[in-house]
Protein backbone atom coordinates (compact mmCIF):
# COMPACT_ATOMS: atom_id res chain seq x y z
CA UNK A 1 0.00 0.00 0.00
CA UNK A 2 1.27 3.13 -1.03
CA UNK A 3 1.06 5.98 1.54
CA UNK A 4 0.45 9.77 0.80
CA UNK A 5 2.82 12.08 0.77
CA UNK A 6 2.53 14.70 3.73
CA UNK A 7 3.48 18.65 2.79
CA UNK A 8 3.50 20.90 5.45
CA UNK A 9 1.73 23.72 4.89
CA UNK A 10 2.57 27.61 4.45
CA UNK A 11 0.33 30.18 6.07
CA UNK A 12 -0.91 33.15 3.81
CA UNK A 13 2.09 35.59 5.68
CA UNK A 14 4.28 32.69 5.25
CA UNK A 15 4.07 32.69 1.38
CA UNK A 16 3.58 35.96 1.30
CA UNK A 17 6.78 37.29 3.28
CA UNK A 18 8.72 34.38 0.98
CA UNK A 19 7.53 35.52 -2.19
CA UNK A 20 8.81 39.08 -1.49
CA UNK A 21 12.18 37.85 -0.27
CA UNK A 22 12.04 35.34 -3.58
CA UNK A 23 12.57 32.72 -1.16
CA UNK A 24 10.04 30.25 -3.04
CA UNK A 25 8.74 28.58 -6.32
CA UNK A 26 5.02 29.00 -6.40
CA UNK A 27 3.63 26.29 -8.77
CA UNK A 28 0.14 26.21 -9.36
CA UNK A 29 -1.25 23.24 -10.50
CA UNK A 30 -5.10 23.85 -10.96
CA UNK A 31 -6.66 24.20 -14.70
CA UNK A 32 -5.72 27.18 -16.35
CA UNK A 33 -9.31 28.95 -16.08
CA UNK A 34 -8.84 28.56 -12.59
CA UNK A 35 -5.46 30.29 -12.62
CA UNK A 36 -6.31 32.80 -15.15
CA UNK A 37 -9.28 33.51 -12.78
CA UNK A 38 -7.59 34.13 -9.80
CA UNK A 39 -4.30 33.60 -8.67
CA UNK A 40 -0.90 34.79 -6.88
CA UNK A 41 1.76 37.11 -7.98
CA UNK A 42 4.96 34.69 -9.37
CA UNK A 43 2.99 31.32 -9.77
CA UNK A 44 3.53 29.30 -12.54
CA UNK A 45 1.29 27.55 -14.08
CA UNK A 46 1.87 23.44 -14.34
CA UNK A 47 -1.99 22.24 -14.36
CA UNK A 48 -2.55 18.55 -13.30
CA UNK A 49 -3.93 17.24 -16.02
CA UNK A 50 -0.70 17.57 -17.90
CA UNK A 51 2.03 17.75 -15.19
CA UNK A 52 5.64 17.34 -16.34
CA UNK A 53 7.69 17.41 -12.93
CA UNK A 54 10.81 17.83 -15.29
CA UNK A 55 9.87 21.16 -16.00
CA UNK A 56 9.18 22.59 -12.60
CA UNK A 57 12.27 24.96 -12.31
CA UNK A 58 14.93 23.76 -9.23
CA UNK A 59 16.68 26.39 -8.40
CA UNK A 60 17.86 25.74 -5.20
CA UNK A 61 14.40 27.48 -3.47
CA UNK A 62 11.57 25.97 -1.47
CA UNK A 63 9.39 24.60 -4.23
CA UNK A 64 5.36 25.55 -2.70
CA UNK A 65 2.81 23.46 -4.73
CA UNK A 66 -1.08 25.23 -5.22
CA UNK A 67 -3.68 22.44 -6.03
CA UNK A 68 -7.58 22.58 -5.26
CA UNK A 69 -8.01 19.37 -3.38
CA UNK A 70 -5.48 16.86 -1.23
CA UNK A 71 -6.04 13.91 -3.27
CA UNK A 72 -5.02 15.78 -6.44
CA UNK A 73 -2.02 17.58 -4.54
CA UNK A 74 -0.51 14.09 -3.58
CA UNK A 75 -0.31 12.60 -6.72
CA UNK A 76 1.29 15.08 -7.68
CA UNK A 77 3.35 15.74 -5.02
CA UNK A 78 4.26 11.76 -5.38
CA UNK A 79 5.11 12.78 -9.63
CA UNK A 80 7.54 15.13 -8.28
CA UNK A 81 9.24 13.19 -5.70
CA UNK A 82 9.27 10.34 -7.99
CA UNK A 83 11.41 12.79 -10.53
CA UNK A 84 13.75 14.05 -8.10
CA UNK A 85 11.68 17.54 -7.59
CA UNK A 86 11.85 19.06 -4.21
CA UNK A 87 8.04 20.11 -3.66
CA UNK A 88 8.15 21.19 0.15
CA UNK A 89 5.42 22.70 1.08
CA UNK A 90 1.74 24.06 0.11
CA UNK A 91 -0.32 26.88 0.71
CA UNK A 92 -2.74 26.75 3.44
CA UNK A 93 -6.29 27.42 1.86
CA UNK A 94 -4.51 28.51 -1.45
CA UNK A 95 -5.51 31.71 -3.21
CA UNK A 96 -8.63 32.05 -1.04
CA UNK A 97 -6.74 32.45 1.90
CA UNK A 98 -4.58 34.66 0.61
CA UNK A 99 -7.49 37.36 -0.74
CA UNK A 100 -8.88 36.46 2.62
CA UNK A 101 -5.28 37.66 4.97
CA UNK A 102 -5.69 41.01 2.31
CA UNK A 103 -2.51 39.98 0.33
CA UNK A 104 -2.17 40.46 -3.16
CA UNK A 105 -3.52 38.08 -5.60
CA UNK A 106 -4.00 38.69 -9.54
CA UNK A 107 -7.50 38.57 -10.97
CA UNK A 108 -9.55 38.40 -14.53
CA UNK A 109 -12.19 41.06 -14.94
CA UNK A 110 -15.32 39.02 -15.81
CA UNK A 111 -16.63 42.11 -17.67
CA UNK A 112 -13.74 43.70 -19.83
CA UNK A 113 -11.23 40.32 -19.82
CA UNK A 114 -8.46 42.66 -18.08
CA UNK A 115 -6.19 41.26 -16.06
CA UNK A 116 -6.45 43.05 -13.27
CA UNK A 117 -3.84 43.23 -9.82
CA UNK A 118 -5.31 43.17 -6.96
CA UNK A 119 -3.95 44.72 -3.64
Amino acid sequence: MQTKPHLPEMMPTEVHHALHHHAIVPIDMREPRQYVTERMHGALLFPLSSFDPGAVPVDGRTVVSHRSSGKSLAKAVAKCIESGVPVTAHPTGGVLARRHARYPTIVLDPYTGAVVDRA
